[in-house]
């Protein structure tokens, strides 16, 4: 068993905070707290839902509140600001050939993209109708 005493690097709590890339890291990684919650949310919806009209309607009528307006604003540009920093990574994580050839950085994140805004589009259209 050895006597020395391991090095261990001073650290300060605010590290992240002096260099944009590593604030937009931890606001990244810090969002997924708040998706979790909306997530958690969501789930505590459906259950009222099981429960019954009065449960269900309960349940909308909490989300009225202010605070959770709120919490539901930050929650959604959080959640569009973590879709985006996925998106510029998923030429990294989808390594696609057709035909010999690397697709394009660009038309996989194009196509992400458009699958997004396909999705949302009808996602939309089942809520509305």
């Amino acid at each position: 068993m050895s006597k020395r005493k391991p090095y261990t690097r001073e650290l300060p709590t605010d590290w992240w905070m002096k260099q944009l890339f590593y604030t937009k890291y931890m606001l990244r990684e810090g969002s997924s707290v708040l998706i979790t919650i909306y997530s958690l949310i969501l789930a505590w919806g459906l259950l009222r839902l099981t429960q019954g009209e009065a449960a269900f309607n309960g349940w909308i009528e909490s989300l009225q509140n202010p605070i959770a307006i709120v919490f539901h604003i930050i929650a959604l540009a959080f959640a569009l600001y973590h879709t985006i920093t996925w998106f510029s990574l998923a030429p990294k994580a989808v390594d696609l050939w057709i035909k010999g050839k690397r697709l394009d950085d660009k038309v996989i994140v194009s196509a992400h993209y458009a699958a997004f805004i396909i999705i949302s589009v009808l996602c939309l259209l089942i809520i509305t109708l």
